[in-house]
């Protein structure tokens, strides 16, 4: 197996996560100043925060077209270009409207960006270590929510426009992106099950594994026909495919319910309803980015070894409990001490450990081979969708309900999920992607 290679492809098509994680990432440094710039009301910054989001969603729905159509390779250099273009418009942009525009572009590139990169890399990983590879997609994400946050403090301490900088220095990792996907092969599965060129993709997965190149071809061969002969080809939606899409839409739904993004979005504004000041509220994001980063970089380690359902249900424990703790502190006004910046602290590193890491792995793995880009749309778009939802309403409910409220509801949400992953999940390590179709279909 030529493992440097796969490696290589792999990193290569992560650097979309890691401007998936900055461009999600960088607003909340920039938020309030932005706001102040242009004189927003709430209802305008509840907009201009959440447009992205609503690219995100517009990129997620759409994902699939071009990366169908077009290739997983080109679809990720548009992906790229969208970054380049929109960080440069935001940085530059002197109109509220066409700052929303570009904010609207990015949010697309997100959203395509976590369809196509895991279905790339989930197809040209071998099994046994699938997981870690697709999960080194979410290692970049949380990377580059980790510099984001890091980067708005040091630019933060310049002020001014210092936001302009915030936003604007993410153009050199884009072109870095667009640059190193000249390096990348096409995924062989697409070039077989979309456009049946047969040579090819025997020849790249002859690079990937020499020892089994012709078995795999012709699994994924035999898989083709099957699908084909019992009515199902490229539907995503049929009775075949009802497990699986249950599956992704309820796993999307309760990445977000955890309060990630909003927590994600709002931390420097979280930490000040505590009492804490600006400056150590940006360098209290910091320590949420580097618990993301450490603990996802854990999940990495484990993921193909003790798989994907028991860090779920590891996971899904400790978000109850921390969740809880920091439902309990708002409740009391309790805000003496670290508290609740130690418990929304503990409650990332087992978000990381659990539903950050896994997320991306499970959906891109659980699809039948020709619907895989359509599912893994159908589970970025509810995931998308759930996250400009609780993004838009989240300044309101702090507001209205209070933050006991807000995180008690994020507490039960993730007490459902645990029951979900324990009578529902199946465990998908070690197992080709035609393994795992041929047992979710017969669920």
């Amino acid at each position: 197996m030529n493992k440097r290679k796969v490696l290589l492809w792999s990193v290569i098509v992560s650097l979309g996560g890691f401007l998936f994680g900055f461009d999600t990432a960088v607003i909340s440094g920039a938020e309030q100043s932005i706001q102040q710039y242009w004189h927003l009301s709430s209802l305008q910054h509840g907009l201009t925060i959440s447009i992205a989001l609503i690219g995100t969603i517009i990129g997620a729905l759409t994902g699939s077209m071009p990366s169908d159509n077009l290739g997983r390779k080109k679809t990720l250099m548009i992906i790229a270009a969208t970054y380049l273009i929109a960080s440069l418009g935001t940085a530059f942009a002197t109109n509220w409207h066409l700052f929303l525009l570009f904010r609207l572009l990015g949010g697309w590139g997100v959203g395509a960006s976590s369809v196509t990169a895991p279905v790339y890399i989930s197809e040209i990983s071998p099994p046994e270590s699938r997981g870690r590879m697709v999960a080194m997609f979410q290692f970049n994400v949380v990377l580059g929510i980790l510099i984001s946050y890091f980067s708005n403090y040091l630019i933060g301490e310049t002020g001014g426009l210092s936001w302009r900088w915030m936003l604007g220095i993410q153009a050199l990792p884009s072109l870095l992106f667009l640059l190193l996907l000249r390096l990348i092969p096409e995924s062989p599965r697409w070039l077989l099950l979309h456009k049946g060129r047969k040579e090819e993709a025997a020849s790249i997965l002859t690079i990937i594994n020499p020892e089994n190149a012709d078995t795999v071809l012709a699994g994924i061969e035999t898989n083709a026909a099957q699908e084909a002969a019992s009515g199902g080809g490229e539907v995503l939606f049929t009775r075949k495919n009802k497990f699986p899409i249950f599956l992704a839409v309820a796993f999307a739904i309760f990445n977000q319910v955890s309060g990630i993004n909003a927590i994600i979005y709002f931390a420097p504004r979280i930490f000040e309803m505590t009492g804490l000041g600006r400056s150590s509220s940006l360098l209290s994001t910091v320590g949420i980015g580097g618990v993301n980063f450490l603990f996802t970089l854990v999940a990495i380690n484990f993921i193909d070894r003790i798989g994907r359902r028991k860090l779920m249900l590891i996971g899904s424990v400790g978000l109850v409990f921390t969740l809880g703790l920091v439902a309990r502190s708002f409740y009391l006004q309790d805000f003496s001490g670290p508290g609740i910046v130690v418990y929304l602290l503990v409650y990332i590193a087992f978000f990381a450990f659990s539903q950050g890491a896994v997320i991306w792995v499970f959906i891109s793995e659980i699809f039948p081979n020709q619907v895989r880009a359509k599912g893994q749309t159908l589970g970025s778009f509810t995931h998308w969708f759930m996250a400009a939802l609780i993004a838009f309403s989240f300044p309101v409910l702090a507001e209205k309900l209070g933050g006991g409220h807000t995180f008690l509801f994020f507490t039960v949400m993730m007490l459902v999920q645990l029951v979900f992953v324990w009578k529902f999940m199946p465990e998908t390590k070690g197992k080709s992607l035609e393994q795992i179709e041929r047992s979710l279909v017969l669920h």
